[in-house]
């Protein structure tokens, strides 16, 4: 498995580069995903650092881009492309200093032309609102004003006074805001004390304001008397942002001249409009061509610039000094592109790559490609493993999806999700290039390979089962036969109503065939229509799940073993791996070595197991109950029958049969293998905690052997002595510390075997309940809905009926029931299983390149 099975070996190197060269070397390593520096100056403000200027003028060019993004976007135009193209070559300086002052200019221009368009927008308004309030206008004096009213006005003063000389009448001209007009007419009713009169008229024409929002106004016409009240109506206009055109012609042949002027300019002002729209763009659309390209030089720069401030200077301040954590085998390939960069930048220094030793714990580092990064991902999401840690993921890409499967497992189910799974991945590059941005479809995708093994395993699962979509195939013949023959079934069809349903037992003694022997693959189909079809699966399914679970369980305090060879603790080995495998044998897989010879051995026929006589089903031996006796020591009878033979044809049975010792000597092996598990319990407790005691002495004695004082030299020379094996990395605690750490591993491992256990049954439960819920509803749709009906209704039924049984299966059955099943498996994966052997306490390598930092900057952006 290579660098699957153990994280990558890191060394801790020293990169030492003279100044010049710097950037162009720390960008021809950026290329690929090889160095993590260290930042070496952890108490420098990000603020202070040496490149913080020319940080701060690619952030200034990225905001310049950003701004032309959002233009782009803004006028509808494709930006073509990606970002990251695979290519990562750096532009040299000049063409940067080119960019820069290109992406100036083009704000600028942008700008410019935002501001221009801004106010050919306002005054194209101005003049369309002007035009419709001489038009309006035109209407509110054709039709005239009411008499009663125009009477009222002229017997009326300021204050609303009955008055006997008359005076003028003047009037207001202005537009609103359609949904403003109605308050608009109440205030103005009001403040104006009924001596104001106002008519309306909507704008039939949206108007555009300068922002680009459509609004809709309305033209009013207010007549007043007075300068007081003119004042009045004014500050209610104001309050309302009501626009008055207070030099509005006061005849027709005014108004008609002033309407072909405006139009005229309106006219005018729309091809001024055209022209700037459609050179904003073609500078936009010139933009969007080389957007990705530009952001990608800007990102990638800011980029080295941020590695470079991790480093230091040397004591001339001449060259770079840095720190780096590089996977051994690619110790050559960084060499290489650090040659490549310090020949690019014309140096005639040659930089140097110093490997370094340390006492610090290395970064964990996991190869891995687009397949087994899902895998990867989900160890990782529990804890990343310490450095050479066995590392779970190789192993968990066919336990993933096998556990998955026996809770998801029909066969037309895993087909559904196997043809998502093949989707996704054939169609992976179109898909990559679409760039989609939805959170949940790039969850999907990610995910196209876990789905697509999940799909294959559940129609493994599904072809044991012997279930699709809740209905079952016969492939190989049943092994039951019927054992009536047809004159008895015409009999018992006589006797039953037209329509009803009769039950007939098959004995197994006389149904199953012999000859032949069990169905070849799977659960027999004729268990599909059995009345105890519930039982038979229950019970199947159950000691599936404990056998599994026990199994996943034991392999994983196997893969203990290897971290404990690998770390060379002989202790951990004799103290922690061999009681843990004795207490799982002892008891577990004891268990599950039960369920396996029952399954294999004892059925419905009389016949002699192990030596002892069976009678019959009645007599299977209970493996729960006799766990529990096992434990609690009882005795019990040997054999099934009583001595003494067959008594009138038939043997005397034993009381409670099923509860007798089933093999010779089951008890006492029984009882030995509860003491060696009880005998383990303190061994994993006081172990390690005794030997670290043990070989702290041994340390001490040694350090005092081999102290050596040379009194005449005035030198000391003091060498503490160590011991040839690990302690699993203890020798600096206390006794407590150890004690008690061992005490919560010891106490975590004895109870999490039994709930572990315990915990693997969800495999039972959610296979039943996935199973019931397809069958509910294959019967509460099909059969109810569309097969129940006869004739010509009954095919249409059929078809609609259908397209509601697939959009419920794959929202219910697939989608909500495989997530179900998907953060079952997660949990049995991180708890039940990485528990054993897994402690997850490294920390992530995480190399500097490109390709991450516009990834990384990308979702930022999103």
């Amino acid at each position: 498995m290579g660098s699957l099975s153990r994280s990558e070996e890191m060394q801790f190197c020293q990169l030492i580069v003279e100044k010049e060269a710097a950037f162009n070397i720390v960008a021809e390593i950026g290329k690929q995903p090889y160095v993590q520096f260290k930042d070496l100056n952890p108490n420098v403000n990000s603020f202070q650092r040496t490149f913080v200027k020319d940080i701060r003028r690619f952030d200034e060019m990225e905001r310049k881009l950003r701004f032309l993004e959002n233009q782009i976007v803004k006028d509808e135009i494709v930006i073509p492309g990606r970002v990251d193209n695979g290519d990562y070559s750096i532009l040299p300086n000049s063409e940067l200093n080119t960019l820069e002052a290109t992406l100036t200019e083009l704000e600028k221009d942008v700008k410019s032309m935002n501001d221009s368009d801004a106010q050919l927008k306002a005054n194209f308004m101005d003049l369309k609102e002007w035009d419709a309030v001489l038009d309006k206008t035109d209407e509110f004096f054709q039709g005239g004003v009411d008499d009663q009213a125009q009477e009222e006005l002229e017997n009326l003063d300021e204050d609303g006074a009955i008055r006997s000389d008359k005076g003028p009448v003047n009037y207001l001209v202005g537009i609103i805001r359609r949904e403003r007009l109605n308050g608009f007419e109440r205030v103005l009713w009001r403040a104006c004390h009924h001596t104001a009169y106002i008519r309306s008229s909507d704008i039939e024409e949206e108007l555009e304001d300068p922002s680009g929002e459509k609004v809709h106004k309305s033209v009013f016409i207010i007549f007043l008397k007075g300068d007081r009240m003119r004042s009045i109506v004014e500050k209610v206009c104001d309050g309302f942002k009501a626009k008055l055109f207070k030099n509005c012609p006061k005849t027709f042949k005014e108004r008609q001249s002033a309407r072909n002027d405006v139009r005229a300019r309106i006219q005018d002002l729309q091809t001024v409009l055209g022209q700037t729209r459609e050179h904003r763009f073609r500078v936009l659309q010139a933009a969007a061509n080389n957007h990705h390209q530009w952001l990608k030089q800007v990102r990638m720069i800011k980029t080295v610039f941020h590695m470079l401030n991790l480093f230091t200077f040397d004591g001339i301040g001449r060259f770079f000094v840095g720190e780096c954590w590089i996977p051994s085998r690619h110790i050559g390939d960084v060499r290489k592109a650090i040659e490549i960069g310090a020949e690019r930048s014309g140096s005639s220094v040659k930089p140097v790559l110093n490997i370094l030793e340390t006492s610090v714990t290395p970064p964990t580092y996991n190869a891995t490609n687009k397949f087994t990064a899902v895998f990867q991902g989900i160890v990782d999401s529990y804890g990343i493993a310490s450095y050479r840690e066995l590392n779970p993921a190789p192993y968990t890409i066919i336990t993933f999806p096998f556990l998955f499967s026996c809770m998801f497992g029909d066969l037309g189910h895993g087909v559904i999700m196997l043809m998502a799974g093949l989707w996704f991945v054939l169609r992976e590059k179109n898909l990559q290039a679409r760039n989609i941005k939805d959170e949940i479809f790039n969850m999907f995708f990610g995910g196209r390979y876990i789905i697509l093994l999940m799909g294959i395993f559940s129609i493994h699962a599904g072809i044991v089962y012997n279930d699709l979509f809740a209905k079952s195939f016969n492939i190989f013949g049943s092994g039951w036969k019927s054992p009536y023959n047809m004159s008895e079934i015409d009999g018992w069809l006589a006797h039953v109503e037209h329509g009803k349903e009769m039950l007939v037992e098959l004995a197994p003694e006389h149904a199953y065939n012999h000859a032949e022997g069990p169905y070849s693959f799977g659960v027999d189909p004729i268990w599909n229509i059995a009345e105890n079809k519930l039982n038979f699966l229950n019970s199947m399914k159950m000691k599936l799940s404990v056998i599994l679970g026990i199994t996943q369980m034991t392999f994983g305090v196997i893969l203990s073993f290897f971290n404990h060879t690998y770390n060379k603790s002989k202790i951990d080995i004799f103290t922690v791996f061999i009681p843990q495998m004795l207490f799982m044998g002892c008891i577990f897989m004891y268990l599950c070595l039960q369920i396996i010879l029952k399954w294999l051995f004892f059925w419905t026929r009389e016949d002699t197991i192990f030596g002892q006589i069976y009678p019959g089903s009645h007599c299977a031996p209970s493996l729960l109950i006799g766990l529990i006796n096992m434990f609690m020591m009882k005795d019990r009878e040997a054999g099934f029958v009583q001595s003494g033979g067959k008594v009138n044809g038939e043997y005397k049975e034993v009381e409670a049969c099923y509860l007798s010792q089933w093999y010779p000597g089951q008890s006492i092996i029984e009882m030995i293998l509860v003491v060696i598990a009880v005998i383990c319990i303190p061994i994993m407790l006081f172990g390690k905690p005794i030997h670290h005691v043990m070989q702290q002495k041994k340390n001490r004695k040694n350090s005092m052997e081999t102290c050596e004082i040379v009194i005449n030299g005035g030198s000391k020379k003091e060498e503490a002595g160590h011991g040839g094996e690990h302690g699993g990395g203890h020798e600096d605690e206390s006794f407590g510390d150890v004690m008690v750490h061992q005490a919560i591993h010891t106490i975590e491992y004895v109870l999490g075997c039994v709930s572990h256990t315990a915990s693997y049954l969800r495999l039972w439960a959610l296979s039943l309940a996935h199973a019931q819920l397809s069958e509910v509803l294959w019967h509460m749709v099909f059969v109810t809905g569309g097969l129940g009906i006869s004739g010509t209704a009954g095919f249409i039924a059929v078809y609609v009926v259908f397209f509601i049984f697939f959009v419920l299966t794959i929202s219910i059955l697939v989608l909500m029931e495989g997530l179900s099943a998907f953060l079952h498996t997660l949990r049995l994966h991180w708890v039940e299983f990485q528990s054993k052997f897994y402690l997850g306490l490294g920390y992530p390598f995480v190399p500097y390149s490109f390709k991450t930092a516009l990834q990384e900057a990308e979702a930022a952006a999103q």
